[in-house]
């Protein structure tokens, strides 16, 4: 029997693969409805996340589907929350999903079993309607997110308590209708800040983004009009990536990013070039610059009664709304601190899953982890490792080998992604992928495929890194893999050739 904690992305991989492995899910949400962070509320719920009106996801459908389920070719490349949640759905029917999910029940504590040393076992409690229950489960599966509990370090915003305008972290954000007529300053320069002020800056007078650090900006819309990740995140790009020396990936990251624009004269280029920063995806902020819509501003230095001074910059700036896009904070209220050790922001966990001390590896953590590419495939791999371990049919290496593994990691994060990228769970999305399918036996045999079937072997080398490759073979084979992987262009075709110009084809 498993507890599967949260009925978003992760949870419902890790429902649907524990039913996969023949395991007993029992998944407790606690919102009325599945779909966690795509689920949009016009009002903010204490304990989960909270989308704005207007989000649109960052990976393509092609690479965020889970591997045995696509999209319907019908919808968008990048979808709205809308439609996101309704795949959602659908897939939660398809797979009969919402007979094993208890809604509007709180998990208000996991405790080890007094046994745990022997059985591994877990006594949960839960809450709903006002009344408790207590249960007692053999494995669990955390699947509570980590866009739950806002950062919002106001002590690092000198002069923020004189500040007399209006002030909220970007969790609070509905509409832009706030920013009317407003002078607006965004402190922040991830996704959901560029987000923010692109849509401020169609309504407000003025609206300046504040960012130490820059970052390196993508557009959905990449080369020949692709989507970016169908493009970057491939076989051929990865390898390129992880065997050409250091200084030769920095350069071609460079060449990547500043093809559409250069980012040195966008005051966008991050203060160490070199540092891999995670890159925000929008398209209309270059433009938006250019037509002073939008300005980008050093960090904060201090906040006055009505204005804001940056550093370098002796002028202060007028401001009536500031919108602090500052992140999010890993929390697991529900567990004892001695479970998952949280440190600077970052939890210490094996194949960032498993924690290294358990006596027993009867509890995992899902989709806390943000690689450059979609985090369903991600979520979902991880859920079908984690029930295979937790069934009997994988092993962990032993503690001293995890907690090793563990140590390096953040040394190597400290190396390429730089001291900044402590507090953000960053890998190389293919290679974890593989790493981890390579655990249960379903990383695709390129090389032997070459000789069986050299056109999907092929497509699969050159072509992008779809999730359906995960299924060719091994656990959990599914006999449309090759299909999918064959026709995932006509699917992303299908909704943007809604005109075809007389005299030419109109076939894909």
């Amino acid at each position: 029997r498993v507890a599967v904690v949260g009925a978003g992305v992760s949870g419902l991989a890790a429902t649907k693969c524990c039913l996969d492995e023949g395991l007993e899910p029992t998944c407790f949400e606690q919102s009325q409805d599945i779909g966690g962070l795509w689920r949009y509320t016009e009002h903010i719920e204490a304990g989960r996340p909270s989308l704005y009106a207007s989000v649109i996801s960052n990976s393509s459908k092609e690479m965020s589907a889970f591997s045995d389920f696509p999209f319907p070719e019908d919808f968008p490349v990048f979808l709205p929350n809308a439609q996101f949640l309704e795949y959602l759905q659908r897939y939660a029917e398809h797979f009969s999903l919402r007979e094993h999910i208890k809604l509007g029940t709180t998990v208000v504590s996991i405790r080890k079993h007094p046994d745990f040393a022997t059985t591994g076992q877990w006594n949960v409690v839960t809450e709903a309607g006002g009344k408790q229950t207590s249960h007692v489960f053999d494995a669990v599966m955390v699947c509570n997110g980590n866009f739950s509990e806002p950062s919002l370090p106001l002590h690092c915003f000198p002069g923020i308590g004189r500040f007399q305008g209006q002030y909220f972290h970007s969790r609070q954000y509905k509409h832009p209708d706030v920013f009317q007529g407003k002078r607006v300053l965004v402190v922040g320069m991830g996704n959901s800040g560029v987000d923010i002020a692109v849509e401020a800056s169609r309504v407000a007078a003025k609206v300046t983004i504040s960012t130490t650090r820059g970052a390196w900006l993508l557009g959905r819309v990449f080369e020949h009009g692709y989507p970016w990740d169908m493009v970057l995140n491939t076989r051929f790009m990865s390898l390129i990536k992880t065997n050409l020396p250091r200084h030769l990936s920095w350069w071609l990251l460079d060449y990547k990013v500043n093809q559409r624009f250069n980012h040195k004269n966008y005051g966008l280029q991050p203060e160490n070039s070199w540092l891999v920063r995670e890159p925000v995806l929008n398209d209309d902020l270059p433009s938006y610059i250019l037509t002073g819509r939008i300005t980008i501003k050093p960090g904060v230095k201090e906040f006055k009664d009505n204005s804001v001074v940056f550093h370098n910059c002796p002028e202060e700036e007028p401001v009536d709304i500031v919108v602090f896009c500052t992140g999010y904070l890993v929390s697991f209220p529900f567990l004892e601190e001695s479970v998952i050790r949280v440190e600077n922001k970052h939890a210490s966990l094996y194949k960032y899953v498993f924690p290294t001390h358990l006596q027993k590896p009867t509890l995992a953590v899902l989709g806390l982890i943000k690689p450059l590419g979609g985090i369903m495939p991600v979520a979902e791999m991880q859920a079908r490792w984690v029930s295979r371990v937790f069934k009997g049919l994988c092993q962990l290496p032993s503690q001293s080998v995890m907690e090793k593994e563990v140590n390096e990691l953040k040394k190597n994060q400290v190396r390429w992604f730089g001291l900044t990228f402590d507090e953000v769970l960053k890998t190389e999305w293919l290679v974890y992928l593989d790493t981890l399918a390579s655990f249960i036996g379903a990383k695709p045999n390129v090389l032997g495929l070459l000789c069986t079937d050299p056109w999907l072997a092929l497509t699969i080398f050159f072509g992008p890194c779809s999730p359906y490759q995960y299924r060719l073979g091994g656990p959990g084979r599914w006999e449309g893999a090759r299909q999918a992987i064959l026709t995932q262009w006509d699917r992303v075709l299908k909704p943007t050739r809604t005109r075809v110009p007389a005299g030419s084809s109109s076939s894909f």
